[in-house]
C-alpha cells in the first residue's frame, strides 16, 4: 500500500509540474491580445486557462492527500519502531526441574 501510495505521488508531483510549466503567467495575457493567435488553439481563447488551471488544483488536491497519507504511514512505522512495551518474541516458559 505505501509503495502504490508513494509511486502515485511522485506521478503527481511530475504531472504537476508540467501543468505550471505550461501556463501563461499573467504577464502572457498582454502580449497574447496583439496577435499572437490565441483564439485558433484547440480550447479557444480562454479555454486553455480554464482547463489548466482546474486540472492544476485537482493535481494540488491530490498531491496534498497523499502527502498527508505518506505522513500518517510514516508515522506509525516510527511509533512501531520506538516501542518499548512490545515484547520481542514470544517463547516458552521453562520446564521446572524436579
Amino acid at each position: 500500500m505505501l509503495t502504490v501510495l508513494l509511486a502515485i505521488h511522485i506521478i503527481v508531483a511530475v504531472v504537476m509540474i508540467g501543468f505550471i510549466l505550461i501556463q501563461h503567467g499573467k504577464g502572457a495575457d498582454a502580449g497574447a491580445s496583439f496577435g499572437s493567435g490565441a483564439a485558433g488553439t484547440v480550447f479557444g481563447a480562454a479555454g486553455s486557462a480554464n482547463f489548466l488551471t482546474r486540472t492544476t488544483a485537482v493535481l494540488a488536491a491530490i498531491f496534498f492527500i497523499t502527502s498527508l497519507a505518506l505522513a500518517h504511514f510514516a508515522q506509525k512505522q516510527a511509533e512501531d519502531q520506538l516501542r518499548l512495551d512490545v515484547p520481542a518474541a514470544t517463547s516458552t516458559p521453562a520446564p521446572a526441574d524436579n
